[in-house]
């Protein structure tokens, strides 16, 4: 199986390096891969290599950063037309480089990060400057979000997010978020389907600290446009999964005469590897049409014995006056890097418009992982 890592080849590098000899006419190519291909290369891990690569390429770029950003805009030019396409993920140490060497010149770095994101993501590399410059960046950050380029808009929005995955978190952000509601205010209403998933996802970072502050805005903004309602509910998924009762309440999902019945685990032993299978039963007694979102929550057993609970979604539609519906439903325990499972009963519940209605037990058994050990 292929490792993210290997992006980072020889073919790569050969070719890379074709360019970069386009730009940098004394470049010395077989020297440059001799620094990159040292010993360690090979045992290095993916950022590692990313790292290793921006550390090489200072060597051929300029001392002083102004000259490199004027290089550095060159080789993205002839990238292009050497047929490198935009958002490689081989070229993540370019947004690196401003982050690494561009930290103390903020009028330098600004300018390298609005056209260097045009051609590959700088929302990792913005984050060290709006923990360094606080408001300046944050000003910077909003008049992108004018920005005649969907990318540099879209910086604006993902940069700015209190709790980007894998980026730094940005405390200030988290405490006080008033900063970032004139950017996602300038992009409510976005163009770009990739800007406006953006502020959705600047929204839910924002509801885990703040939830009555996204729900004023969702209020604020509701029915200004369908794409607008759109980034709305996305923006709430976390607090619709929690069963904020405001957030279930401002979509209309209310739990009254809604019979969930019959909630049964069909599989009360699961081995790791294998998964849980689930059904039930839903009713809408009301003489009205009623929107239910159904969904289904595991409690996994963390290693101290407490229970980790997550939700997963099912549906969300409109039942008709009287509709009965019967859920059968799987739930995978394969073997995944982002989770550790551990042994032990574990819990499922039904849940109806954010409401518990029902629940059970069933134990998860080490029963794959004995079979690997014993083949």
């Amino acid at each position: 199986m292929a490792l993210i890592k290997d992006i980072y080849s020889y073919a790569f590098y050969d070719r890379f390096t074709d360019s970069l000899q386009a730009v940098i006419p004394e470049f010395n190519k077989p020297a440059f891969l001799h620094k990159i291909f040292i010993p360690a290369f090979a045992s290095m891990e993916w950022k590692q290599r990313l790292k290793h690569t921006t550390q090489v390429l200072h060597t051929v770029f300029q001392p002083e950063f102004p000259a490199s950003v004027a290089l550095l805009q060159r080789l993205i030019n002839r990238l292009r037309a050497d047929g490198f396409g935009e958002g490689r993920l081989e070229f993540m140490f370019l947004p690196d480089y401003i982050e690494t060497y561009g930290l103390p010149d903020f009028a330098h770095a600004v300018h390298a990060l609005e056209f260097t994101t045009q051609y590959i993501s700088c929302e990792f590399a913005v984050r060290p400057f709006i923990l360094t410059y606080g408001s300046q960046m944050m000003a910077q950050m909003q008049k992108w979000s004018e920005h005649p380029s969907s990318s540099v808009r879209r910086l604006a929005s993902e940069g700015s997010r209190p709790r980007l995955p894998w980026g730094l978190d940005i405390p200030a952000l988290k405490k006080d978020p008033s900063a970032i509601l004139p950017i996602l205010e300038n992009l409510k209403n976005d163009s770009s389907e990739s800007v406006r998933r953006s502020v959705a996802n600047n929204l839910n970072d924002i509801s885990k600290d703040h939830p009555s502050l996204v729900l004023e805005l969702a209020a604020d903004w509701k029915n200004s446009s369908p794409e607008t309602n759109a980034i709305i509910k996305h923006g709430c998924r976390t607090l619709l999964k929690q069963g904020h009762a405001s957030a279930l309440a401002y979509f209309g999902l209310a739990s009254a005469d809604l019979v969930l019945s019959a909630f049964k685990v069909l599989t009360p032993q699961v081995n790791i590897g294998g998964h849980l299978e689930f059904t039930f039963g839903l009713l809408n007694k009301a003489l009205t049409a009623q929107m239910v979102r159904l969904e289904y929550a595991i409690y996994y057993q963390k290693q101290n014995g407490q229970l980790s609970k997550k939700v997963f979604k099912i549906s969300e539609r409109v039942y008709a006056p009287g509709e009965k519906t019967v859920i059968l439903r799987k739930q995978s325990f394969r073997l995944i890097t982002t989770r550790t499972f551990y042994p032990g009963e574990h819990q499922i519940s039904g849940l109806v418009n954010g409401q518990k209605m029902a629940a059970a037990t069933f134990n998860l058994a080490t029963g794959m992982l004995e079979a690997v050990g014993n083949g």
